[in-house]
């Protein structure tokens, strides 16, 4: 178990040096399109901090019709950015994929509410009709409604649940109670569409602790 423990720690470091040393070119594929959540990237790129390292970057955007993980199993980009729910997911089908970092503590994602149709807290939501991103954001949220014993399956005991665009209309536009937005994204387009931050219900879906455990199971499981 130790030994296998530590080849596989020795792998990511291995795999990091070979970038480094055996090629230049380092293609980097980001989630979703250029926004403030990738900062950091492009920043070093502007800063020259990658070719000081001996690095090559491309830097390629996402979209709603890319998937991160399909992209790098296709050997279009040596990394990847994504969730972890998602490269989790991936790998459970197959994928050998590695989290060589983790820049984020906790995830950006939440559930942004209206007020006016009676949500003030998680407590709120039995019976409400809640907008959620597939493409592995839907992880998260699951174990969440499943953490605080909420059926997705609709009815009064639960929630409904419906597949969100990539737009935050459905709330502003009174068709749904919650919809999926990210703190650096999605809350502002809100905002901007006219609704007051006194007229929301912001529920975070911090799942720290729920990720770093699913993480520890699934190692022991597969050694």
């Amino acid at each position: 178990m130790k030994n296998l423990f530590k080849f596989a720690l020795g792998g990511i470091v291995m795999l990091v040096a070979s970038i480094a040393s055996a090629s230049d070119d380092v293609t980097i594929q980001l989630k979703w399109v250029t926004q403030t959540q990738f900062a950091g990237y492009y920043v070093a790129q502007d800063k020259g901090f990658y070719k000081e390292e001996g690095l090559n970057v491309t830097i390629k955007p996402g979209g709603p019709d890319i998937g991160p993980m399909q992209v790098l199993a296709g050997g279009g980009a040596d990394v990847a950015v994504d969730w972890m729910p998602s490269a989790l997911a991936a790998r459970e089908k197959g994928l050998s994929a590695v989290n060589i970092a983790q820049p984020f503590k906790s995830s950006g994602m939440m559930l942004t509410c209206r007020k006016d149709r009676g949500v003030n807290s998680v407590s709120d939501l039995k019976g409400k009709n809640l907008g959620v991103w597939y493409y592995g954001n839907e992880y998260p949220f699951l174990s969440w409604m499943n953490k605080l014993g909420l059926s997705t399956n609709g009815g009064s005991d639960g929630v409904t649940v419906f597949k969100q665009g990539w737009d935050i209309l459905p709330l502003t536009q009174g068709d749904a109670t919650c919809v999926s937005t990210m703190a650096y994204n999605e809350y502002w387009q809100v905002l901007a569409e006219g609704l007051k931050p006194s007229e929301l219900t912001v529920l975070s879906m911090r799942m720290k602790v729920l990720r770093h455990l699913k993480m520890v199971f699934m190692f022991w499981k597969k050694t």
